[in-house]
């Protein structure tokens, strides 16, 4: 019988990877991200909508401040998703080219959690 001697070939490394506290950490990170992210997505796709009406009336160059507050009013009945608008909060011009142009602007106000509340300021005016 021979006796071998076991050495090791390759010197031993030190493991890597993540710790149970690291792994909660990152866990309440990804957690708080998500809810912040699930309330204030529905606000910014408010704005793109109200951009996109606000939009094509304005290509649609109405005559009138009262025809594009209809045309609005109109919108908002097949646009769900406008809530924090009305039409009499435009502010309609024209400019030098004698082309309609609309700008709005909110403040939206979204709870987070308790004490803690987001707000965003949504600005646009008519391309």
């Amino acid at each position: 019988m021979s006796c071998r001697r076991l050495t090791p070939s390759a010197p031993s490394r030190s493991q890597r990877g993540l710790t149970l506290i690291g792994l909660l950490f990152w866990g309440a990170v990804i957690a708080v991200t998500a809810v912040v992210g699930m309330k204030v997505f529905p606000t910014v796709l408010e704005y793109y909508t109200v951009q996109r009406v606000v939009d094509r009336i304005a290509a649609g160059n109405p005559a009138t401040v009262p025809q594009v507050r209809q045309e609005f009013d109109k919108a908002t009945l097949t646009e769900y998703s406008i809530q924090s608008i009305k039409s009499t909060d435009l502010v309609i011009t024209k400019d030098a080219n004698d082309r309609v142009v609309i700008e709005f602007a909110w403040d939206k106000e979204i709870d987070i959690f308790g004490p803690v509340y987001l707000m965003i300021k949504y600005r646009g005016k008519s391309r």
